[in-house]
């Protein structure tokens, strides 16, 4: 029925675990081809529709007519719908959907998915225009999904400059949410990931009737407690090898004194990192594939072992985003969406300011024809290189991500002061600058990529195998 993209990872960093008080959702947007190209745009309130019908499921929808202006990350194929992703709102609230998760027959077998029902494919175009914090999101989608269910299991993430809130379908029309503790941090791959879980707390929402739910139907299997991914998830053979690694080398590397193992079924859902957590911290995770192990797929370890886990930046990366929401800034320059396409071992993200009303070109126009002029078709290529020797081409990729994050920062710290220094600037004027900003981002990121990938070709050449030691 439909094209899911199941594949994702999710990081997300309540404001007293990150290093300079932001809340972050973080995921990379996989699929199951190695290429489909994604675009970045603003939907202002114009362009918003006011009925929405899903491709997939059929469905229509009457929407609000108040709707927010909000940064979006849409297929530049529309075949099977928008599927936006990910994006910030012009209240500063963030929200990206969907983690694909997994789950069992018991709980489908008592509220099985509804196949006219939502997905993947709508719900940010259903949810992130209409709401002014992340609790209202989860609040939001929970009463869609009451009313008009859901044909898949997912996992969406929201934040506001305060919060960060995880919900989790269950089955067809239930689901549940936990506040993430503003000290804590959470990697999540593609299962049900909330375990311990108290349904009188303030920091959980849920389906009115989930507890009962439980209860009549004898679903829980634990002695003591409730743990919502024994109850409504898995625990597979797939899952020690395909989801649970993810977690164990993201908990590895927040919290590296504590010891795990990569197939445990119980990793936990929340975590304490050892130190405040960056988003470069975060991007290396979501670009990671099991370095200094045994079971790096560029590594030293046996062919069984590098093949053995699913890597979490592997070739259907199609996006990584990473929502930053600042409080120590004013809320002009809030919100940043730092943004970067393809497979994520060889690009690096760059911190776009969501207070905007247009994105560059580079960034937002790219379709199904190669075009070196658009990022998502650079940064594909260059992985593609990167990928035929990584250790030949790993230093050239350091080198370019440190350049260009230091690049990015420094426009960054000289466009916030901007900001700071002139606070009677109107909406309009501030919004105009920091579009400029934009535009320069992106101009140093097309230029820092394209020398990357020239450098590369260019070294390359003369390691190839066609060739022979003796000359004319």
């Amino acid at each position: 029925m439909q094209r899911r993209k199941g594949s994702c990872t999710t990081i997300l960093v309540g404001k007293d675990a990150s290093i300079d008080g932001s809340t972050i959702i973080a995921r990379n947007d996989d699929g199951h081809e190695a290429l489909d190209p994604q675009r970045f745009v603003v939907v202002t309130p114009d362009k918003q529709p006011r009925e929405y019908t899903s491709v997939i499921s059929k469905v229509t929808i009457d929407l609000p007519d108040n709707p927010l202006r909000y940064t979006s990350m849409p297929n530049a194929i529309l075949t099977d719908g928008i599927w936006p992703a990910a994006g910030i709102n012009s209240k500063n609230v963030a929200m990206s959907a969907t983690e694909t998760i997994t789950t069992n027959p018991r709980i489908l077998g008592i509220d099985p998915y509804e196949e006219k029902g939502i997905g993947e494919e709508d719900l940010v175009t259903l949810v992130l225009p209409y709401i002014h914090s992340a609790r209202e999101g989860v609040e939001r989608l929970g009463a869609l999904l009451k009313e008009y269910g859901t044909y898949e299991p997912n996992g969406i993430a929201f934040s506001d400059q305060n919060e960060v809130w995880w919900l989790e379908t269950i089955g067809g029309h239930h689901w549940a949410a936990i506040r993430i503790p503003d000290d804590a941090y959470v990697v999540a791959p593609n299962r049900m990931n909330i375990d311990d879980y108290n349904f009188n707390s303030k920091d959980t929402l849920y389906s009115d009737d989930l507890p009962d739910m439980i209860e009549e139907h004898q679903l829980n299997p634990d002695f003591m407690g409730v743990n919502l991914r024994h109850i409504f998830g898995s625990a597979t053979v797939k899952d020690t090898v395909y989801n649970n690694p993810r977690a164990w080398y993201g908990q590895k590397y927040f919290t590296p004194d504590v010891d795990q193992d990569p197939m445990d079924q119980d990793l936990p859902f929340i975590c304490r990192p050892k130190r405040k957590i960056t988003i470069e911290d975060v991007k290396f995770v979501l670009s990671s594939h099991f370095e200094n192990t045994v079971y790096d797929p560029y590594g030293n370890g046996t062919e069984e072992q590098k093949a053995l886990f699913r890597p979490i930046g592997i070739n259907r990366n199609h996006n990584v985003h990473i929502l930053e929401l600042r409080n120590h800034v004013p809320n002009e320059i809030a919100g940043i969406h730092w943004l970067a396409y393809g497979a994520n071992t060889f690009n690096t993200v760059v911190p776009f300011y969501a207070n905007v009303n247009d994105t560059p070109v580079s960034y937002r126009d790219a379709d199904g024809t190669f075009d070196l002029n658009k990022m998502y078709w650079l940064s594909s290529t260059t992985a593609l290189l990167g990928d035929t020797d990584y250790d030949m081409y790993a230093d050239f990729r350091n080198t370019f991500v440190l350049q260009a994050m230091t690049a990015f920062r420094g426009i960054q710290a000289k466009a916030d002061q901007e900001i700071k220094d002139n606070k009677d600037k109107s909406s309009a004027e501030k919004q105009a600058y920091l579009e400029q900003v934009n535009e320069e981002l992106a101009k140093v990121s097309m230029e820092k990529a394209t020398k990357l990938l020239g450098d590369m070709v260019i070294f390359g050449s003369n390691h190839m195998k066609l060739r022979y030691s003796l000359n004319d």
